[in-house]
């Protein structure tokens, strides 16, 4: 199932990027979708910054079909493979996520492109649940949530550029 969002933010790329690339707005994005553990950890080396986060979650909000894979949490690991700057500011990162002990990932792109008010912020990708038969009721299942914490994402971001 694809999966994308977009935003818009009133500050330069390279504004944008050191934000998300920020270990306190990390640590602000973890703690705000969800209410469970987390950890957030950003590194760089070379021309490449990898964000990497682990948060757990609760299930009560899934459909009892979901929740019979992944019990009462789940684990929701998510890594942020950003390259260097182009010459006209953009990036691109390799987005991958995944569900430990489940079938479920979702595995695209995220980028920041200059804009004439500042900055696109682009997601696409691609949500899938290996799972014959229910995988793709299990997609829906897991989009609202996962459209839940970009937006969150968004409004953080805002707070910070904007």
């Amino acid at each position: 199932m694809k999966f994308t969002h977009r935003a818009e933010y009133p500050a330069a790329p390279d504004e944008v990027f050191a934000q998300i690339c920020a270990q306190e707005f990390q640590d602000a994005k973890c703690d705000a979708t969800t209410t469970g553990t987390w950890k957030a950890d950003v590194s760089t080396t070379g021309d490449r910054t990898v964000v990497s986060t682990e948060r757990v979650l609760p299930t009560d909000g899934l459909p009892d079909i979901a929740r019979s894979f992944v019990g009462e949490s789940l684990t929701v690991v998510e890594v942020q493979t950003w390259g260097p700057a182009a010459a006209d500011g953009s990036r691109t990162a390799d987005l991958n996520l995944h569900v430990k002990g489940a079938p479920m990932t979702l595995k695209g792109s995220i980028r920041l492109s200059p804009s004439p008010s500042g900055t696109v912020h682009q997601l696409d990708g691609e949500l899938r649940a290996g799972v014959p038969l229910i995988g793709g009721k299990l997609e829906k299942a897991a989009a609202d949530p996962l459209m839940h914490a970009a937006r969150t994402e968004t409004d953080l971001l805002h707070q910070r550029v904007g």
